[in-house]
């Protein structure tokens, strides 16, 4: 009778360990639960989704600050491009121009100004010269508005006879505007832009 008595004390010591063990176990998971919950709900508030092309299958997910990033970095690429991209045609330039100044503020067109005054478009017509911009890198501060920017790139002039590389390096700052528009894609103006450096590198005979 009493060793029957020990084994069913022992066996009730058995199921209440077990048993201690079950709700550890289980408020362990809920925990570990909980916190994963509430750092995909993190993620997903961090995250902005777009669609590519018009197609739901191209939807992808990036954090805010990565797409701001490309978004900036994208304005000061065309802002370049379109500033710097030049042909023998008075008409091309203007238009060029004329999109890069909507990027940008009187500083830009101030030192278009100084180029036109100068003569510089007029003997990229006069010499049937083009000029052509490579983008090597942007470093981009994304940490305070208005967001820093510093270009760095490779100018090509196209002469007859010979091609002429140069490097060059702005910066500049960018603010967010309200609203975007058809001339200007990525909502942002570039503020205070200056050229750092613009200095040949090589000329080569064509």
């Amino acid at each position: 009778m009493f060793k029957q008595l020990q084994n069913i004390d022992s066996a009730f010591k058995h199921i209440r360990f077990f048993s201690l063990v079950f709700i550890i176990a289980a408020a362990v998971i809920c925990c570990y639960n909980t916190f994963k919950t509430g750092q995909l709900v993190k993620e997903s508030q961090s995250k902005v989704y777009f669609i590519a092309n018009g197609k739901l299958i191209d939807a992808v997910a990036m954090d805010k600050k990565e797409v701001l990033a490309v978004q900036l970095r994208k304005h000061v690429e065309m802002f370049h491009f379109y500033f710097y991209s030049l042909e023998p045609d008075d008409e091309l330039i203007k238009k060029n121009v004329n999109k890069a100044l909507y990027l940008a503020d009187d500083k830009a067109k101030a030192e278009y100004d100084n180029l036109r005054e100068q003569g510089y478009y007029s003997g990229v017509v006069s010499g049937n010269i083009s000029q052509r911009i490579d983008m090597d890198s942007i470093a981009i501060n994304t940490d305070q508005v208005p967001y820093s920017f510093t270009y760095f790139g490779k100018l090509k002039i196209i002469r007859p006879t010979t091609i002429a590389t140069r490097s060059l390096v702005t910066h500049g700052l960018l603010r967010p505007l309200q609203t975007i528009s058809e001339n200007n894609s990525y909502g942002f103006l570039i503020e205070r832009w200056q050229i750092l450096a613009n200095k040949d590198l090589s000329i080569e005979k064509r």
